[in-house]
Parts: C-alpha cells; sequence; structure tokens
C-alpha cells in the first residue's frame, strides 16, 4: 500500500508533463510553424553599384598614387604585406625609419587597381609625415 501511494503523486507528476491527450471540448489549438532561421546575408555590390574611391593628392606622392602594383614594387621592392580583399589591395613597407601602407583601388574605366591612399607610422604607432617615409623607403636611398 505504501508503494501505491508514493507511486500517484508521481504518476499525477508525470501526467502533468505530457502533452499527449485531445484538448478539451470547444477549444481549439493553433499551431504556429516558424520557418527556420535564414543566414543572414549582405547582398554583394557589382562593380557598377561600388563607389569610386577617393584619391588622396599630397606633395611628395606624387610618384605613389596613381601606381599601380607593378610600379610600387619597382619603386620600394617587396612588399612586407601584399592584402588583397575583393577589388581592394593593400600593400606595406617597412624600414627603419617609418612604416609605409599604400592602399589600391580600381578607378572608373579601369580593373586595374591603382594607389589612392597612403598612410606612414612609426614603429610605435605614432603617425608621421607621408612624403617623408615614401622618400626613406624608396630603392636606393
Amino acid at each position: 500500500m505504501r508503494l501505491a501511494s508514493a507511486a500517484l503523486p508521481l504518476a499525477l507528476l508525470l501526467a502533468s508533463c505530457g502533452g499527449g491527450g485531445a484538448a478539451p471540448a470547444g477549444r481549439t489549438t493553433q499551431v504556429r510553424s516558424t520557418p527556420p532561421p535564414t543566414r543572414n546575408t549582405i547582398p554583394r555590390t557589382t562593380p557598377a553599384q561600388r563607389p569610386t574611391a577617393q584619391v588622396q593628392m599630397a606633395p611628395g606622392l606624387e610618384g605613389v598614387i596613381g601606381a599601380d602594383a607593378l610600379q610600387l614594387g619597382r619603386t620600394f621592392g617587396t612588399p612586407r604585406l601584399d592584402v588583397i580583399e575583393d577589388d581592394a589591395r593593400k600593400m606595406q613597407w617597412t624600414g627603419t625609419a617609418c612604416i609605409l601602407d599604400v592602399y589600391l583601388y580600381p578607378q572608373s574605366g579601369s580593373s586595374k587597381p591603382t594607389a589612392t591612399y597612403v598612410d606612414a607610422r612609426r614603429g610605435d604607432g605614432r603617425d608621421v609625415d607621408r612624403a617623408s617615409c615614401v622618400a626613406a623607403l624608396k630603392k636606393g636611398q
């Protein structure tokens, strides 16, 4: 008898957890189906939709801005970094005086990326004059 009285509360507890059985009379149950989650994607832009890169012009950067990767290689030698992502390219040269980052993007009417922006800094991250860095890193100087 003790076993039966101990099993009764357990049976009631388990029965309340089950979802089986029909809905009470007069009630309808609605089941909503949710679509599976979709992966968020960012639509890629086509070349016609891409904005053109703004070109940085400053004194001392004349031989760099507008140059392609081959011309930059002839000017500075082999880059320490050469990163290509989509249609953009970053080339980096280093020396004792500075670190030079040159960013290349295709311009309208051409699919060949050319240098449009230059950034220069010291090894500790402090900014350096861009033209001075270009002059310091040119091959043969």
